[in-house]
């Protein structure tokens, strides 16, 4: 209980022991008990703030080393995405974060290959198209046939001198085709015919063709001066010294989402030799006389624009001709256009 002696408040606790019936008393200053209770409550303070320092410490310590790992990662990204792609990726810190950071840098390393597959194609591309521009304005083939002109005029045969000159300025006409690339297969089958029509006549007759086609396949995309090289060849090479009449048949036909066309001819024939030097002699052209466009050009340049699953292949025997068979994928013209406005 509380009481007041000389002035001053004080608790008395009053406890008696067991059977003796004695009793203790206890007299207790109140300023006392105040003091106890600020000493117990500080150190309760105490011990709260000593376990939140070490809590603090120990996520300190764990954060840097997540967050140390993460700020160094982000920097090695940011030069990468600068631009320098040869910048060396900051790989360090936990399992999961060496992880990301290997990833990072094998990304790079795929980034700086297709980076330099693409400037590759890009530069094999151009010259492709330089080696394919220069060859459409062809003097040899211009001299000859405006001889045949010249030849057909002074001999009054004027019909004949029309339809080559018109055959002739349709076959340049879709030779430059404004500078494209992809023409339609209609455009490709109309050029292929009138360079065979000039020759024909120039020929004086030693060959019949024939061309075929589907008409589902006229509208779709095709790459420009493929099937001229091809008959090219079978007219020089495979036509030139034989004895008897020589057949070149042209078809363009379609199988499911596959576009093919095919040059085929009954001349001399080829070797598995001869025919596998016109995919890697690089020194190989059509003709001395030619557009010097070669199989391996055109086989390219097919590859190059479509893929590597397309291209060229040829089937060709001795004494029994050669066939040449181009695969491309099937798509419309008007879809590469709108491809290219995108």
């Amino acid at each position: 209980h509380e009481e007041i002696f000389a002035g001053k408040k004080r608790m008395a606790t009053v406890k008696t022991i067991g059977y003796t019936g004695w009793k203790v008393v206890g007299v207790t200053p109140e300023n006392a008990v105040s003091l106890n209770t600020i000493k117990t409550r500080l150190f309760i303070v105490f011990v709260i703030a000593l376990i939140v320092c070490i809590l603090a410490l120990i996520n300190s310590y764990i954060s840097s080393r997540i967050t140390n790992p993460i700020r160094e990662l982000e920097k090695s990204v940011g030069v990468l995405e600068a631009g320098n792609l040869s910048a060396p990726v900051y790989i360090g810190g936990s399992y999961e974060i060496r992880h990301l950071g290997k990833s990072i840098s094998d990304m790079a390393g795929q980034i700086r290959l297709l980076m330099q597959d693409i400037v590759r194609e890009h530069e094999a591309k151009r010259k492709q198209e330089f080696d394919t521009l220069q060859s459409q304005i062809n003097p040899h083939f211009l001299y000859n046939t405006l001889d045949i002109i010249v030849w057909m005029i002074e001999n009054e045969q004027k019909t004949e001198a029309v339809k080559v000159v018109t055959a002739l300025a349709r076959f340049f006409r879709i030779s430059l085709s404004r500078g494209k690339s992809l023409i339609t297969v209609k455009d490709e089958l109309e050029h292929v015919r009138n360079y065979l029509m000039i020759q024909q006549m120039r020929f004086k007759n030693k060959f019949t063709y024939t061309i075929e086609s589907d008409d589902e396949v006229l509208e779709l995309a095709s790459l420009k001066l493929m099937l001229q090289p091809l008959v090219e060849n079978a007219i020089y090479h495979g036509m030139e010294y034989m004895d008897g009449d020589g057949e070149i048949f042209v078809r363009a036909w379609q199988e499911e989402k596959e576009l093919y066309l095919e040059v085929r001819d009954n001349g001399l024939g080829m070797t598995e030799e001869q025919v596998e030097s016109l995919f890697t002699d690089t020194a190989h052209v059509a003709s001395k006389r030619g557009s010097g466009i070669g199989v391996r050009n055109v086989n390219e340049r097919i590859k190059l624009y479509f893929g590597a699953e397309y291209g060229l292949s040829i089937e060709s025997e001795p004494d029994e001709g050669t066939a040449v068979k181009i695969h491309l994928p099937a798509v419309p013209y008007e879809k590469v256009l709108e491809e290219k406005k995108v």
